[in-house]
């Protein structure tokens, strides 16, 4: 099995810093580079984390590093040149699973989705780990594909594809969509509706999401015919002209680019201040919001911090 790392540049919490990532001590492209599916069964896929989970910095492929060279993960800025952090809807702290993106998948924005007749957003596909292990921006897990829901944002498609590593002992109870609310009841529910609401603690009723299908999660069948959708695109895609001089070089040794000297672990302590209140802030909402989804080990998570 592949042994992936990341590597991080730049000072956090500034425009400039960057999570690379490597394969057997060679640089690679967590969009290009990591297969999608991890064997020719196709059931079991690679998840690139982005944001782990109670964490509020938003790390992502966003639109300016998907045109730079191994398509490095880069904090996510606002208008005001300020880091961009994941609000605290209460009671939970960031993003309350592990978030990030399944490589070489792509929702083609030229095309309409044929569930939501709304064109994709343009990026690779999210996913949502349940439970889990506590990640770190750029790990990279294997995990079951169990289903789906559409998030419509600003007149686009955006799928989150739900997860479950399967290192988590939960895997093995958990084999489609159905399985989770027995064994984590309230837990979709919650994500849905945290999608659906997250972006008015800063932007009030207009930053409000809809979830499509009244907020159904499809099964672990449609996501994965999904998921060959999006591999397909992401194919076509790599064949335009505009595309080559963005890919990745395969298979270059650390050791034979200059970026060498910059690619190193930041020293604990290194890096600019941010805005502890901003982060920490809690944002209450609605009295009929789903305080807590029922979730095994719940609470030996929020004390492991």
């Amino acid at each position: 099995m592949p042994e992936y790392k990341a590597y991080q540049t730049g000072t956090p919490n500034t425009k400039d810093f960057r999570t690379y990532l490597s394969r057997d001590n060679e640089l690679c492209s967590p969009w290009h580079d990591v297969p999608l599916f991890v064997d020719d069964k196709r059931q079991v896929v690679n998840a690139v984390i982005e944001v782990p989970r109670w964490s509020n910095v938003k790390m992502e492929q966003d639109e300016i590093c998907k045109d730079e060279f191994l398509t490095p993960l880069s904090q996510v800025m606002k208008d005001d040149k300020t880091p961009r952090y994941v609000p605290n809807i209460f009671p939970h702290r960031g993003y309350p699973w592990n978030y990030g993106t399944l490589p070489q998948t792509y929702e083609d924005p030229t095309l309409h989705d044929t569930h939501t007749n709304l064109p994709g957003h343009g990026n690779g596909v999210n996913m949502c780990e349940l439970s889990g292990e506590l990640a770190h921006p750029g790990q990279v897990k294997r995990v079951k594909v169990l289903g789906a829901f559409a998030v419509i944002e600003a007149g686009r498609t955006d799928w989150k594809i739900v997860v479950v590593d399967v290192a988590n002992p939960l895997a093995r109870e958990l084999s489609d969509i159905g399985d989770v609310e027995p064994v984590m009841p309230g837990y979709l529910g919650t994500m849905t509706e945290w999608f659906r609401i997250w972006r008015t603690a800063d932007e009030g009723d207009n930053g409000v999401n809809f979830v499509a299908f009244n907020g159904e999660v499809r099964d672990r069948r449609f996501a994965l015919m999904l998921l060959e959708r999006c591999h397909a695109s992401w194919k076509k895609l790599m064949t335009e002209p505009t595309m080559q001089a963005k890919l990745s070089m395969k298979d270059v040794p650390i050791g034979d680019l200059n970026l060498v000297d910059q690619i190193k672990q930041l020293k604990q302590g290194e890096g600019e201040k941010i805005d502890q209140r901003a982060v920490e802030r809690f944002h209450f909402l609605a009295a009929n919001w789903p305080l807590a989804a029922s979730c095994p080990g719940l609470m030996d998570i929020s004390n492991s911090q």
